[in-house]
């Protein structure tokens, strides 16, 4: 590999990869991705790529030699690994911003130690399962890693059903079930000297999974304004470097409860491509190869559809139209509820 030109490596090969990758290429930027899986779309994008357990240290070693700085798709990569290359060579967002997100109750903690509002929740270690109250339900019991699109997560209608469950260890955390409004995102990213972010997503989700995000949000404007103060605060607090998107219910008085934060690009800002100045993905990349930063105005009225599963065979074969534009993400395998691709539709 000739390594004249600065080249980014990028740790995850899946559709935000790939959309990682075509982003950097527009601004002159060699990619070389770094995935466990064969079926990795942004293998076909970038300029090289290692297919290997992300804990093979001679791989790692070899990837470190012909980058000159590290990302990532997806906050699953183990942090032992983006620690050993934080090591050699820079990785953004830092690996130390990832141990705290990768686990659900360092997260919800740091958030409430901030004075940020969350979920109601418990440390299933910590609690005496006969004396928990019954208030807490119906509620949520969730993997502290690990989970995401619905995995990892188990409902329980009452407290007659929670001391029935056999839990295999007690790395969990027992959320309370919010009987929320809304459900809205703010992507948002932070470069060296500035942050930007965009208005409010809305999103609908269907058994945990996304099914569509709609811009602008049915929400007002100092809703809207204050989700983006809740999300500068996050970003400034962790010192992140990079795209991030923190989710929010809206509860029935109109109060928002962060749910959730992804240190990464988000599936909710997919319609940025095509419905702003700027997508998440390029100002992800400015932002982590210290270029300046695109301030996002929204152009178009969108909403965006996931496809999952078998779905993709009905768009791959039907007629677009002018104002649609649809995204395979070149994923080889067909599973049920797998995010194979995307249609944003604007107006």
């Amino acid at each position: 590999m000739n390594k004249k030109t600065f080249t980014l490596g990028i740790f995850g090969g899946g559709q935000l990869g790939k959309f990682l990758v075509q982003s950097a290429k527009k601004l002159n930027i060699r990619t070389f991705v770094f995935t466990d899986s064969i079926d990795s779309p942004a293998i076909y994008h970038c300029d090289d790529f290692i297919i290997s357990n992300y804990k093979n240290k001679k791989k790692l070693d070899f990837f470190i030699k012909n980058i000159d700085l590290a990302t990532f798709e997806f906050e699953n990569i183990p942090f032992e690994t983006l620690d050993y290359i934080k090591k050699k060579i820079r990785v953004s967002p830092d690996p130390s911003i990832i141990k705290i997100l990768q686990d659900r109750l360092k997260e919800k903690t740091f958030l409430n130690s901030i004075g940020i509002k969350t979920t109601e929740f418990y440390y299933l270690k910590k609690v005496n399962k006969k004396k928990i109250n019954n208030n807490i339900f119906p509620a949520l019991v969730k993997t502290l890693r690990l989970g995401y699109d619905g995995k990892g997560q188990i409902f329980l209608k009452d407290k007659k059903n929670f001391l029935k469950y056999s839990f295999k260890n007690n790395e969990y955390i027992i959320e309370k079930l919010v009987n929320f409004k809304k459900e809205i995102s703010i992507v948002i990213t932070r470069g060296k000297n500035k942050t930007v972010s965009f208005d409010a997503f809305e999103n609908l989700h269907k058994h945990q999974i996304l099914k569509n995000s709609k811009i602008p949000a049915n929400i007002n404007k100092k809703l809207n304004d204050e989700a983006k103060k809740i999300s500068k605060k996050i970003i400034d607090k962790l010192n992140y470097i990079g795209t991030m998107c923190v989710e929010f219910f809206i509860t029935k008085k109109n109060k928002l409860l962060v749910n959730e934060i992804a240190p990464r690009v988000h599936n909710s800002g997919h319609l940025t491509m095509n419905a702003h100045n700027v997508s998440q993905f390029e100002n992800h990349i400015r932002a982590i190869c210290n270029l300046k930063l695109k301030k996002p105005k929204r152009i178009h009225k969108a909403i965006m559809h996931n496809i999952l599963g078998q779905d993709i065979e009905k768009y791959r074969s039907k007629e677009i139209a002018k104002n649609e534009f649809f995204y395979d993400y070149g994923k080889k395998e067909i599973k049920h509820k797998r995010k194979m691709g995307h249609i944003t539709k604007i107006f």
